[in-house]
């Protein structure tokens, strides 16, 4: 009893249970310690969660592919290899480079520099030689061309390379071969002299064919005849589709697929015939192998309400709508006062010397020629041809500035 009363007394001592303190910490800490404790139990249930292996045979596709598997995951990821144009090449030494620049077919040309940008930087391949072989006969008999080599003309003649021009102008950037540089470079160089080619070619000829009509009328009649539109209409006139589209129907293919080729080859031919025959030869291709008719219906434009144009115009166009014939034909005297005697009289008609002795023609004329370098040493057997040919020059310039005057 005594034993009992002094350790009563001495846990009394010690332990105070005092009403601020609060129960739960000790009782959180007791669950600690139960979770932390390891079972028999918990260990049990770990060893059951990893199944055995079994093995398997020596040449099973599944061991193959797991083998496989481990081998990419062990192996490094693929570099990103940057694309060919970007991988620097060690330069050619001299003599290799030297022998590229006398084989190019631009550098072999000396005579024609126009005609020689054009060709292609490198010589033709196999490749090329095999469309050349298998395409380029139905071609020029389709364009009404002789089915002779071109290269056996004389070198003086830039016929000469109407061959490998005219392959370059089939050679669209939707094809394969357009895949190769030079084939590339060449097509896209030809195109781009074709487009002014066409717009140039129509604008003389409207322009002397309707010499009262204002521009915008003649703008709707060049759209109506050469419109992206229109050309896939103009290459199956003259069975040219299957030259563009050897693989393809030309009729069943929509349009963002039909137009940019057709477009493509169209400006890039007209490229290469400027470049070998010239201007009449453009004129005959467009009216007589494609059949352009400038009185069609679909290239007329819009009626209009504007004054009659009551100026004088020049005799040869009096009265006459000139036909292609006679625009391709033309040639100017000897005595003419211009290059292009016909197509300035159709922009400055006679008309204009009316205006002869204005205050324009007194105050501004002399600055503006100063400005431009005329009037031009020229040396003729009469000394009134360099008269009237400053004279006409005159007028001309104040046609040109009238829009700014007035």
């Amino acid at each position: 009893m005594e034993l009992s009363s002094s350790f009563a007394s001495l846990v009394s001592d010690n332990i105070s249970f005092s009403s601020a303190i609060s129960p739960f910490p000790l009782q959180s800490s007791l669950k600690t310690l139960k979770l932390t404790k390891p079972t028999s139990q918990n260990l049990r249930i770990l060893a059951v969660a990893v199944e055995p292996q079994q093995d398997l045979p020596h040449n099973s596709p599944q061991k193959l592919l797991k083998e496989l598997a481990e081998r990419k995951k062990v192996t490094s990821p693929k570099k990103k290899v940057p694309p060919k144009k970007f991988i620097l090449r060690p330069p050619l030494d001299d003599k290799k480079l030297v022998d590229r620049f006398l084989k190019s077919p631009q550098l072999s040309l000396k005579s024609f520099p126009l005609l020689s940008s054009c060709l292609p930087p490198s010589r033709l391949n196999n490749a090329d030689q095999t469309w050349i072989d298998e395409y380029l006969l139905e071609a020029k008999q389709a364009l009404g061309y002789s089915l002779e080599p071109s290269d056996q003309l004389g070198d003086d003649n830039p016929a000469k390379h109407f061959d490998t021009l005219l392959y370059l102008a089939f050679q669209h950037p939707f094809c394969e071969r357009n895949k190769a540089r030079h084939v590339r470079a060449g097509h896209s160089r030809l195109c781009f002299l074709g487009q002014f080619v066409l717009e140039l070619a129509f604008c003389e000829f409207f322009l002397q064919r309707y010499p009262r009509e204002s521009p915008a009328p003649m703008r709707e009649r060049v759209f109506g005849l050469i419109g992206r539109r229109n050309l896939p209409k103009w290459i199956k006139a003259a069975s040219l589709q299957n030259l563009i589209f050897p693989f393809d129907e030309m009729d069943r293919l929509i349009r963002k697929e039909r137009e940019p080729p057709v477009k493509s080859v169209f400006w890039a031919l007209f490229g290469a015939i400027y470049l070998c025959f010239g201007f009449p030869e453009v004129y005959r291709v467009l009216f007589e192998v494609f059949g352009m008719d400038p009185e069609d219906k679909e290239c007329q434009p819009k009626l209009r309400r504007q004054l009659e144009d009551v100026d004088y115009v020049s005799v040869e166009f009096e009265g006459n709508k000139l036909t292609w014939q006679d625009v391709a034909a033309y040639k100017p005297p000897e005595d003419a006062l211009f290059a292009q005697p016909r197509l300035f009289r159709a922009c400055v008609p006679p008309g204009m010397h009316r205006f002869r002795g204005n205050l324009w023609d007194f105050d501004s004329r002399p600055q503006v020629m100063q400005t431009l370098g005329y009037p031009l040493v020229v040396q003729d057997r009469i000394p009134e041809i360099t008269e009237a040919r400053n004279i006409e020059l005159g007028l001309g310039l104040q046609v040109a500035l009238s829009c700014v005057l007035y």
